[in-house]
């Protein structure tokens, strides 16, 4: 009888890309690679390719609702990724679904994504994306906005989005009084390098990784997913972040093209340990 290896299953809400760079396709690919398996639930069907995003329809929330109770019922859940949520009623469901196995598991981590729009600023809801993600905030585990996300959702009364430590830790401070793990991305920022930063109630610590040149679909599903994997092993949140950013520039130093404009990250690279 041949014995099977066993791996921790990631719940995922997310898009679905057709470009095949972004959303459910590259959260899989990520946590897969890093060890894990990817339960993916689509939340948004978009008309997008590696660059713009033209179209978006959400998913109806009762197939959603099924796909997770037929899930939840049968596999165990070791971590929750959410990325596009697509609409308010199914964030309802998302946090549902937390509350549900946070009854067996108070310790379930859930890594929140929140995208608010593409990274050429195309909607990806046709509600308000801030107010969407209001409830999952106060359920996450980990949020991972880069500045231009963390400038939006924290409202601050800057001219403009701005990646100094200031207003960083500002951000940061107001963002944890609704999650207690924040990890702020520089990949907008103009630096030389990018600087990711991150913060809990006890703890800080920043990264520095070389600025790549070219644009990268995709790239904060990547990350998240990454981080989402390790910490479904058991990892602890400060492994699963130092882990996750190494896989991810290893991603996108082997970024390949499929078309003019945005690279794709090569997440399966057999390279990549």
């Amino acid at each position: 009888m041949t014995l099977h290896i066993t791996r921790p299953c990631v719940l995922v809400f997310a898009g679905l890309d057709p470009s095949g760079g972004a959303g459910i396709q590259a959260d899989s690919q990520a946590i897969a690679a890093m060890g894990a398996h990817a339960l993916p639930i689509v939340t948004t069907l978009t008309v997008q390719d590696n660059d713009r995003v033209y179209g978006i329809t959400p998913v109806d929330q009762h197939i959603v609702q099924q796909q997770i109770e037929v899930l939840i019922k049968k596999i165990n859940i070791a971590a929750i990724k959410i990325g596009i949520v697509g609409s308010a009623v199914i964030a309802q469901r998302i946090a549902a679904c937390i509350h549900s196995l946070r009854q067996n598991n108070p310790q379930l981590p859930v890594v929140l994504d929140p995208v608010l729009a593409s990274g050429h600023g195309d909607d990806l809801t046709r509600e308000d994306a801030i107010q969407i993600i209001a409830p999952l905030r106060k359920l996450a585990t980990l949020i991972t906005p880069n500045t231009l996300e963390a400038h939006k959702l924290t409202h601050q009364l800057t001219e403009q989005h701005t990646a100094d430590i200031q207003t960083i830790e500002q951000q940061a401070n107001l963002l944890m009084q609704d999650t207690p793990h924040v990890f702020i991305k520089g990949g907008h920022a103009q630096d030389a390098s990018v600087i990711n930063r991150w913060f809990s109630q006890d703890q800080q610590r920043s990264w520095s990784w070389t600025r790549l040149q070219g644009e990268f679909h995709g790239s904060g599903c990547t990350l998240a997913s990454a981080i989402a994997a390790g910490l479904a092993q058991g990892w602890s949140m400060e492994m699963s972040l130092d882990k996750a950013q190494t896989y991810t520039q290893q991603a996108l130093e082997s970024a390949f093209a499929i078309a003019a404009g945005q690279f794709i990250p090569q997440r399966l690279s057999s390279e990549q340990k």
